[in-house]
């Protein structure tokens, strides 16, 4: 689960990752200690949707493109947002809606930005994703293809950008996720209670020191943090000038031809985890090593179901790689 946060972190249009567990093993904690982890990230100065001051303002409705132009921009610097999608939420909520304080007093019609817009160029966490109710599921499979979300209500017609990284969690007990969405995650893990005593007894203890005094808690990681936060900035610099040899390439695609897997989107996540582990470890070539690591929480999401077949999807991917790639 780590591993696939960190590879997220370092490549977004890798697609996400979904995170499938049982309760009470630290799902939310490891993905909301993500944004501790990430440096700040420059956005143009009170710009409700974050917008890049470097990147294309054209798509703003906040005027970021005129602020440019008249050379008034001024630029900021923020943690990289990770907002919290909650079961309950209305579509209005999610997408936004009419400034209703603003109408009401004021007579003007105005849009009130939503959680999409705040998760803007961060990370959209959604906890038991698997209940999120169907209508939200669809709106989310339209913004998280295009990038871009669309409100059309209330005499409002509006376009602004929102491009996140959508980051799931789930007990497969309490109901399965919706195929479409499911596709849409790039990496897919599975978190199991520790069965090692000494681990159980190391988190119980690292929890309640926590909670005893989380300043004092916080101080003695802070180095470590450092070091992750600093392997993250390295990884993303890196990330562009790591090579990818055709023959790793047609070794991704034989594994998911041996897996039955629909469409491209299997080799291309494969290929971009795999880069991205590359870069986290300082290497400059993608290796067969690279590409093994990824290989499970990459394509296990993307198995058809086999009545034949009553192994699970991880088995299923460590015995095809064993038969394509070798041990």
């Amino acid at each position: 689960m780590t591993l696939a946060l960190l590879i997220a972190a370092v490549d977004p249009a890798i697609g996400g990752v979904m995170v499938f567990g049982d309760r009470g093993t630290g799902k939310s904690t490891a993905v909301r200690g993500l944004a501790q982890l990430l440096p700040p990230m420059p956005v143009v100065k009170g710009c409700p949707y974050g917008c890049d001051p470097a990147g294309d303002l054209t798509r703003c409705p906040a005027g970021c493109s005129s602020h440019k132009a008249e050379g008034t921009l001024e630029v900021d610097a923020v943690p990289v947002p990770v907002v919290d999608l909650p079961l309950g939420a209305t579509e209005d909520r999610v997408v936004g809606a009419l400034d209703l304080e603003r109408a009401l007093t004021r007579g003007e019609k105005a849009f009130e930005p939503g959680l999409l817009a705040s998760a803007n160029r961060g990370f959209l966490y959604i906890d038991e994703v698997n209940l999120l109710e169907d209508h939200l599921v669809d709106l989310l499979l339209d913004v998280a293809a295009s990038g871009e979300n669309v409100v059309e209500r209330e005499g409002l017609s509006i376009r602004h950008p929102a491009r996140f990284v959508l980051i799931g969690s789930g007990n497969p007990e309490e109901g399965e996720l919706r195929p479409q969405l499911l596709d849409r995650f790039g990496l897919s893990v599975e978190v199991r209670t520790p069965t090692d005593l000494k681990v159980r007894v190391e988190v119980v203890r690292r929890r309640d020191t926590f909670e005893r005094d989380p300043a004092a808690y916080v101080a003695q990681w802070a180095e470590a943090d450092a070091a992750v936060r600093e392997r993250l900035l390295a990884a993303k610099a890196r990330l562009p000038h790591v090579e990818v040899p055709d023959a790793l390439l047609e070794q991704a695609a034989r594994l998911c031809m041996a897996l039955g897997t629909d469409g491209l989107r299997g080799e291309l996540t494969l290929m971009r985890a795999a880069r991205a582990v590359a870069a986290l470890e300082g290497d400059t070539v993608l290796t067969l090593d690279h590409l093994r690591r990824v290989a499970p929480p990459a394509l296990r999401h993307r198995l058809r179901r086999d009545p034949l077949d009553e192994s699970g999807s991880t088995t299923r991917v460590l015995r095809a790689m064993e038969e394509v790639l070798g041990s």
